[in-house]
């Protein structure tokens, strides 16, 4: 069925902060670019302060307000529940959503433990057999180069897989002086750049190579302890400030991860290579609509790296917004998001990354917590 059709599926979003805000601006959009078969409709937005809320409401053109999750989840004009809150909160509302038959969206890391993870992704599987969707925003999986890059992969062009390097780097936090947050808190964070980064980039290796990681050693640091409240007092810091690990793949190819927000001058740099027995790749989201293509086929006088400016029509999701070398940004991955998961809604069929993909990427978080904690020792997966 086609938007012409008139067939709405109300949204309720619990968040409004900085997820809350690009999630609004896919879910107003994504139907005037995609051919989606449900038009979204900005049923509820919940926040716990109300004057808050209804100011974020009407900036971002949601109908109505609730300052209590439960009662939206109750409301009869939402069909599909949209977590944008800290992670301490995700496995509740999700299973208490999925419970009462509303299809679910929710943001990365899927959980802060493992074990809310399985309840999550066992829930998930049960609303599943009766017709509810699930998934997990991770939004990297929609970057067009990051999307031909899987293709690629799939189609064989880099032979066997054997290196795969990926680094997600920050530096918002690197000057002492920065306050204490929510992200900082491990009750409620989970973790620190290891869940809010990390969780990007395992994602990301495990969906561009088609592999999972097997295995892991690693180690975590926290740089600054304490940090002002802004109230004159400060704060303990009870997570991670960076993570470094080493991988396995499925295949036996060897992989190594690295989340900072303690890397000076690097603002959203989320990279990835993969080298295989006939070609690399390489991407770098602060140049996200391009790929490095490596032909380890070309003769040693013309090799060399080429740039592929992932802007054509042909490439994954593209064909829906501007001519060639008009570039996307970081809000349209959130557009891509929720237009497969109506298609997917509409189409009667899971969406992907589904909440059993986020339990991997949690179990993949938790091996690496409990290797670090072990001084550095291997950890399956």
């Amino acid at each position: 069925m086609s938007p012409a059709a008139g067939e709405t599926i109300g949204i309720g979003m619990v968040g409004h902060a900085f997820m809350g805000a690009v999630h609004s601006h896919a879910w107003r959009n994504v139907h005037r670019f995609f051919d989606t078969p449900l038009v979204p409709r900005l049923a509820v937005l919940g926040g716990r302060d109300e004057t808050r809320a209804k100011a974020a409401a009407q900036r971002f053109g949601w109908a109505a307000v609730e300052t209590d999750w439960r009662a939206l989840i109750a409301r009869d004009d939402v069909d599909l529940i949209d977590i944008c809150t800290p992670g301490d909160s995700h496995a509740e509302i999700a299973i208490a959503a999925l419970e009462a038959g509303k299809h679910v969206l929710c943001e990365k890391p899927m959980a802060n433990t493992v074990a809310e993870a399985e309840a999550m992704a066992e829930a998930a599987r049960k609303a599943g057999e009766r017709g509810v969707r699930s998934m997990v925003a991770f939004n990297y999986r929609r970057v067009p180069a990051l999307a031909h890059a899987r293709k690629l992969v799939a189609s064989g062009a880099l032979g066997d897989i054997r290196h795969v390097r990926s680094v997600y780097l920050q530096d918002w936090l690197s000057d002492p002086r920065a306050p204490m947050t929510w992200r900082l808190n491990k009750e409620l964070a989970g973790s620190g750049a290891l869940g809010d980064l990390g969780a990007h980039i395992v994602d990301a290796a495990q969906f561009v190579t088609g592999e999972l990681i097997t295995g892991v050693s690693a180690l975590t640091n926290t740089f600054v302890h304490q940090r002002p409240t802004g109230d004159g007092g400060t704060g303990e810091v009870t997570v991670d400030d960076c993570a470094l690990f080493l991988g396995r793949m499925t295949s036996g190819a060897v992989a190594s991860f690295e989340a900072t927000r303690y890397a000076l001058g690097r603002k959203n740099s989320m990279r990835l290579e993969v080298n295989g027995s006939k070609a690399s790749l390489a991407f770098d989201f602060e140049s996200m609509n391009e790929l490095s293509w490596y032909d380890g086929t070309d003769p040693s006088t013309e090799a060399g790296f080429r740039r592929i400016l992932v802007t054509e029509p042909q490439h994954p999701y593209v064909g829906a917004w501007w001519p060639p070398g008009h570039l996307l940004g970081y809000e349209h991955t959130f557009t891509h998001e929720v237009a497969d998961l109506l298609s997917a809604i509409g189409g009667g069929y899971h969406p992907e990354p589904s909440f059993d993909d986020g339990l991997r990427v949690q179990r993949v978080l938790g091996a690496v917590e409990r290797s670090a904690a072990a001084g550095s020792g291997w950890q399956e997966v």
